[in-house]
């Protein structure tokens, strides 16, 4: 039996350094919160073990709340990418979002100095075994060792290290992702405290040798010629950018992996997890895509000082020998040499809805889990849930608000109201269909939505918060004297517009109106009737937006209102749902595990129907005049 030792107390502890207990870790510290962060090792923080790049559609747009808010994912990206694109460019401001390329080695050396340089974090490397848990309430950790590590709130950021097992073709072990240790006995703790545990399971791709890659058989992707960045505070960019190149699977790659499904293990029943819907291995591609005669892959290169290039829509589990086959059937690819096999990771996940929307479990007080534990995949998910529940962890211990963020407010709040009001069968992933006001919730705009949350809550510093209150009046300002100066039909306006083959003015109008038009765009107003002032990019930018879609943006602040007044309404916690006549069993059901904090979040259970609403509102109602006759 191992021997115990008091190792020391604190407020908060993290366990887990990847990319939820990082942001988890840093904004715990940063609150003033005496945080340790326990990982099984030093080397993995903010390791990437799938793809090396943050950002995407939905994605960068979480990225960018993430740094409003004050956490740090999207500095140490711009900081440590080696390209930078725009996405949806063609589009939308709604659907735009950057995606970044990452130095994966500099991203974890810039993310672990970071953290060792913040005044009230500890990081120590070990393994948690178990969750020490009095009256309900988690009370500490007790490590591998035998270390026990006090604490007042516990957040759990396992990611796919719990029970994790590897499976390439027929070969099946125990490990975390990259052959790390996996961890076993917290997983089995966690089921021993009662908590219902499902089981996922995610893949990555071959890595390749560069230098053995033929690049005039594929199509370069180059980075963005204009200066990009995830974080606002940025103001040095990386220009010196490496490309990264699509190729294609070919005919040849279909066969091969047809002829071998006997031997993939998600068709020979080794694979029993659910895996992403919207990251498919390139087995499940070929079979349920079967009339697409070819599919796209990306060549991404993993940092500056590697030859290791990710082999991106070639995630697989099918067995080695099958693996090298099939890279040497594809253009560009004939001779290449498979630096690391492709592989399927399995590992235990908490089902969400176990979770109130601070991400504090329902079953013991004081514990937060985030990140793939959650059920969700991806790096930015996984590091917006961190956030959330480093911010409410260190709220509750230091007697502070906690914060839940509105479905109206930002993806980060989409992507938890989803997990703990729905719950998932399958790995999460954020996509912008999933929100239903994406027009408010756009890449450009995540400081005007959230900075002013960030400072409140003591992660943005206040020179940072006086530069975005100027930003603010500055777009403000703007908007205002676009709407009051008039401009005139003049042979100067006139030029202006045929110049972008708009229509001729025959009367005076508004600069904010002649801004709306489809063909003009800021600057050629501006030059129309210049500010007095010089602005941003950024300010030039939003004014165009906010006048642009006002019609739009408008409408869906009218619909928020709407939702807003569902959120007022709240939900006694004592209900007994029991009690509640005439609702539908299966509503009852899912309103008893579920137990939402407001009417509009009952609304959004699946399974929970309007007719059940109604009737839920009007017991509550007579609840509160029951009440009132009482008193």
């Amino acid at each position: 039996m191992t021997t115990t030792y008091e190792a020391g107390s604190y407020d908060v502890i993290v366990i887990g350094a990847g990319h939820a207990g990082v942001e988890a870790a840093y904004a715990a510290a940063k609150m003033g919160a005496k945080t340790l962060m326990l990982t099984i090792s030093l080397d993995m923080i903010a390791f990437m073990p799938c793809n090396p790049s943050i950002g995407g559609p939905a994605k960068g747009i979480v990225v960018r709340e993430i740094d409003a808010l004050g956490g740090v994912m999207g500095r140490v990206i711009d900081k440590t990418h080696i390209q930078m694109r725009m996405l949806n460019t063609g589009k939308g401001p709604a659907v735009r979002a950057l995606r970044a390329q990452a130095d994966k080695v500099l991203y974890q050396r810039e993310m672990k100095r970071l953290l060792e340089e913040e005044e009230n974090l500890t990081i120590n490397q070990a393994m948690v075994d178990e969750l020490i848990i009095e009256d309900g309430t988690v009370t500490g950790v007790v490590t591998q060792t035998g270390g026990i590590y006090r604490a007042k709130s516990v957040i759990v950021t396992t990611g796919t290290y719990l029970r994790g097992e590897i499976i390439i073709g027929d070969v099946k072990y125990s490990s975390g992702p990259n052959n790390q240790r996996p961890s076993i006995k917290l997983a089995d703790n966690l089921r021993e405290l009662g908590f219902d545990i499902i089981r996922f399971k995610t893949g990555t791709p071959p890595r390749v040798n560069s230098k053995t890659i033929d690049y005039s058989k594929t199509e370069i992707q180059p980075g963005d010629d204009e200066p990009r960045a995830f974080s606002f505070e940025t103001t040095e960019f990386i220009m010196d950018q490496i490309p990264c190149w699509l190729t294609y699977t070919s005919a040849e790659t279909h066969d091969i992996i047809n002829n071998n499904l006997d031997k993939a293990p998600m068709f020979t029943g080794l694979i029993t997890a659910e895996g992403p819907r919207y990251c498919p291995s390139i087995e499940t591609k070929i079979v349920r895509f079967n009339d697409k005669p070819r599919h796209q892959l990306f060549l991404e290169p993993e940092g500056r000082d590697t030859q290791e290039v990710y082999v991106q829509g070639l995630s697989t589990s099918l067995p080695e020998n099958i693996q090298r086959e099939m890279l040497k059937s594809i253009p560009g690819l004939e001779n290449a040499e498979m630096m690391r096999a492709g592989y399927a990771i399995e590992y235990d996940s908490v089902v969400p809805t176990q979770l109130w929307p601070t991400l504090e479990t329902k079953l013991i007080k004081n514990l937060y889990t985030a990140g793939q534990i959650n059920g969700t995949s991806g790096y930015e998910e996984a590091a917006g849930q961190g956030l959330m529940a480093g911010i409410n962890a260190a709220a509750k211990v230091l007697g502070k608000e906690e914060l839940i963020l509105k479905r109206s407010e930002a993806y980060i709040g989409v992507l938890i109201d989803d997990l703990v009001t729905k719950g998932t069968n399958e790995p999460y992933r954020l996509l912008t269909s999933r929100a239903e006001y994406r027009l408010l919730l756009r890449h450009d705009n995540a400081d005007l939505r959230l900075t002013e949350i960030g400072y409140k809550i003591g992660l943005i510093s206040e020179e940072r918060y006086k530069k975005f209150t100027t930003k603010k009046e500055q777009i403000e300002n703007e908007i205002a004297r676009l709407r009051e100066v008039i401009i005139k039909p003049n042979e100067t306006t006139q030029s202006v517009i045929r110049s972008v083959g708009g229509t001729e003015l025959k009367d005076g109008i508004r600069a904010a109106d002649l801004l709306k038009r489809p063909e003009m765009n800021y600057e050629l107003v501006a030059s129309l009737t210049p500010s007095e002032i010089e602005l941003s990019n950024e300010v030039k930018e939003q004014v165009e937006i906010q006048l642009k879609y006002e019609g739009y943006i408008q409408k869906a602040l009218t619909q928020v209102e709407k939702l807003h007044k569902m959120e007022n309404k709240k939900i006694p916690e004592d209900i007994d749902y029991d009690d509640v006549p005439s609702i539908a069993t299966e509503a009852r059901e899912k309103l008893k595990e579920v137990r939402p904090l407001s009417i509009a979040q009952a609304s959004r259970i699946s399974g929970v129907n309007p007719a059940d609403i109604s009737i839920l509102l009007v017991y509550i109602e007579q609840g509160k005049i029951a009440r009132i006759g009482n008193e």
